[in-house]
């Protein structure tokens, strides 16, 4: 694996998405371990191992372990297909807003789209590994209406947060933390394909190494701001 990339590590090559897959595992269990369960840890330690099992899935695509399996890409775009519902759930409950049919509507169409991309055949599959992306095809159903539900839920999660960022001065850093966290995958993705149309073939792969950024914000502002630390003897 290494020989055929010459020895360099490429932004999203394969020896990165391992290093980035340790990475977010390492920061779940951490996150589980450091403190209290509350819905808010929870949510962050579902995403932080969704991100984790997409980075597996490219690093299996892209011939790590010389393994890759059709059932490992279903399983991945499922975990990734997830984060939007969980992050419309975090921004509400770090504001302490009882908005149950919005965080229920977010998890409804995201249960639709995991189910068609598990179950249906022909949904999602690997279809190449370039040097800093993997590209994975889908059926019609699973390409542009999938883009639209992903970036959808992205812009209203993030236009949530940073409202409610400056409306409640008390959970304004957590949720400043939202905002800069998805604001670090978002702008980079875009910036990235309008520089290269190309690359929007890779959307999913490019912005889940981005993702990682996230992660850090997670865990390095929200979480700290927002869930108090468990007692350790």
């Amino acid at each position: 694996m290494f020989k055929k990339y010459q020895g360099k590590l490429y932004c999203f090559s394969p020896p990165v998405m391992l290093f980035t897959f340790l990475f977010e595992f390492g920061l779940a269990f951490y996150t589980i371990w450091r403190y209290k369960l509350t819905t808010v840890t929870r949510i962050a330690f579902v995403t932080l191992m969704a991100l984790g099992i997409f980075q597996l899935t490219e690093y299996m695509t892209c011939g790590g372990l010389g393994l890759s399996h059709p059932t490992m890409v279903r399983i991945g775009y499922a975990s990734i297909t997830l984060l939007p519902a969980l992050g419309i759930h975090m921004i509400v409950t770090l504001a302490k807003k009882k908005l149950p049919m919005l965080v229920g509507t977010a998890y409804a169409s995201s249960a639709l789209f995991i189910a068609f991309f598990l179950f249906a055949n022909g949904a999602v599959g690997a279809e190449a590994c370039y040097a800093n992306y993997a590209v994975f095809y889908s059926h019609e159903f699973g390409g542009r209406p999938f883009m639209y539900y992903y970036y959808g839920w992205l812009l209203v999660g993030a236009y949530l947060a940073y409202k409610w960022s400056l409306q409640l001065p008390k959970r304004k850093t957590a949720l400043a933390g939202m905002t800069f966290g998805y604001a670090a995958f978002i702008v980079p993705t875009t910036v990235f394909n309008l520089i290269d149309p190309t690359t929007i073939q890779g959307i999913p792969s490019i912005m889940c190494g981005f993702a990682v950024l996230f992660a850090i914000a997670l865990v390095a502002v929200v979480l700290p701001n927002s869930t108090p630390k468990a007692k350790r003897k």
